[in-house]
């Protein structure tokens, strides 16, 4: 009996000793998000108002949120009674097998660092890259996030996108339409490049510098092309680029200038 309770003392002793651990590492946990949050919170205030970059805002308050969850659960390791010295001791075993897995992830952390460094791109800016197109939505730690015309999310690696071409349309502030009218060969082409020019310069999104251009540019089977030019800012692109489409149009049919149907032959063998 002698023996059994105190095997029993010994349960509740460790029982209550470690039951007070585990409470404290979850107060740990708590008390320390919270201060994590403020930390980050504070950071980012003065980011803000010493102007960074907003791409590097967030990739720094990303990289700063890990660093301290880290050090909050190496501290709560700590409080139950873990050595964290010989759990360092493990990490740095295991580093290279840790390496070798993760060369993905160090990679994108890589391409990361670089895309903060160099700033091919930021936040807000179109881009065409990994043969994806869309709006940069937030430049992460591992990876990126774009918007597509069609409103779909893509996810890149920073790896693969600091490694490959990158085509930003942004950083000019202006695009060129690039836009093929044809019409018929019985067309006066001096007229027809009159009231071309005309719907380009009427449109008041269309940029005058650089100014707009209409200029023969194939003589095809059965039409006269013409390479339709106007300048636009990214915002006003795919007004720019519809609109003037359906305005050419309604001024050729109203100018009497014909635009000519495909042509196509039948060659009938005889018997």
């Amino acid at each position: 009996m002698e023996l059994e309770s105190i095997n029993t003392q010994k349960w509740i002793e460790l029982g209550t000793d470690y039951g007070l651990k585990v409470i404290g590492a979850i107060v740990i946990w708590i008390i320390g998000s919270w201060i994590i949050k403020k930390i980050r919170n504070g950071i980012a205030k003065v980011m803000a108002k010493q102007n960074y970059d907003e791409s590097l805002q967030k990739f720094l308050l990303n990289l700063i949120g890990w660093i301290l969850k880290i050090l909050l659960i190496l501290t709560i390791l700590a409080n139950l009674g873990i050595e964290t010295t010989s759990f360092a001791a493990i990490l740095a075993a295991a580093g290279l097998a840790i390496g070798m897995a993760l060369q993905g992830s160090l990679a994108n952390f890589a391409g990361g660092v670089l895309l903060m460094i160099f700033k091919p791109i930021k936040i807000g800016d179109l881009i065409e890259a990994q043969g994806e197109l869309g709006v940069v939505k937030e430049i992460e730690i591992f990876t990126t996030k774009i918007v597509t015309p069609t409103n779909k999310e893509v996810i890149i690696p920073n790896a693969a996108l600091s490694n490959g071409n990158i085509t930003n349309y942004t950083t000019e502030g202006k695009l060129r339409v690039d836009l093929t009218i044809g019409v018929s060969y019985d067309a006066d082409i001096k007229q027809t490049k009159e009231v071309l020019m005309k719907v380009l310069t009427d449109n008041p999104q269309v940029l005058k510098d650089p100014a707009p251009s209409v200029n023969v540019s194939e003589l095809a089977d059965s039409s006269v092309n013409f390479a339709v030019r106007p300048f636009a800012t990214v915002a006003d692109y795919w007004d720019v680029y519809f609109g003037t489409i359906e305005k050419c149009k309604l001024a050729l049919d109203a100018a009497g200038i014909e635009i000519p149907y495909p042509h196509s032959v039948e060659i009938h063998k005889d018997a």
